[in-house]
């Protein structure tokens, strides 16, 4: 009969996570991620597998999170238009620049191990196509709403606006001086956004 494990999954897992997040994978070694979730080799890989499963795990947890936050953001917004503003200027909403130093989990990930690591790839696929449908969703709303041009098509510009966003956390993780980064993300925006005329 198994022994019952005797630690907090959840606690274990977002270490590990930040441990990747900062490191990217190949730097984070064995030593790293036992020091980080305090559990033994055989009880980490026991209850997990090895690294590279533990890093799918935390990888799917964490985009699985973000999905169900940028859902409920849909489903709180007062206008669709603010949930795909807000989206693309995240990467420069921490003011100190710390957010986008460290960039996206995925983003970072895939940069890294897409072309060695198909689950990576398959994974980050998964992940942008479901950001991609909550984004039409709320460009859909936002035509309903008055606030994106009846012309244009919801899908073609959600994924315009995940390519902006992507393209913004890849120069925050530069280094780039914040208000540059935000300059760029409002650029970017009145191109794909840009403000329809007064009725």
């Amino acid at each position: 009969m198994a022994r019952p494990r005797k630690f907090d999954e959840d606690r274990v897992l977002l270490a590990v996570r930040d441990e990747f997040w900062d490191k990217g994978y190949a730097a984070t070694s064995l030593e790293d991620l036992l020091r980080v979730s305090g559990l033994g080799k055989g009880s980490l890989y026991g209850a997990f597998g090895d690294k590279h499963h533990l890093f799918l795990r935390v990888l799917r947890d964490y985009d699985d999170a973000n999905l169900s936050m940028l859902r409920e953001r849909l489903e709180s917004a007062p206008r669709g238009i603010d949930l795909v503003r807000a989206f693309v200027l995240s990467p420069a909403a921490d003011p100190t620049g710390a957010v986008a130093r460290r960039g996206c989990l995925l983003a970072n990930s895939n940069a890294e191990l897409a072309t060695s690591t198909p689950e990576v790839a398959a994974e980050a696929r998964r992940s942008y196509a479901a950001i991609t449908a909550i984004l039409t969703e709320a460009l859909e709303r936002a035509r309903r709403e008055g606030d994106l041009s009846p012309d244009a098509d919801p899908g073609e510009t959600a994924r315009t606006v995940l390519v902006a966003q992507l393209g913004l956390i890849a120069l925050g993780r530069t280094g780039m001086d914040i208000d540059t980064l935000t300059a760029a993300a409002q650029t970017a925006l009145a191109r794909l956004l840009p403000a329809l005329p007064p009725q």
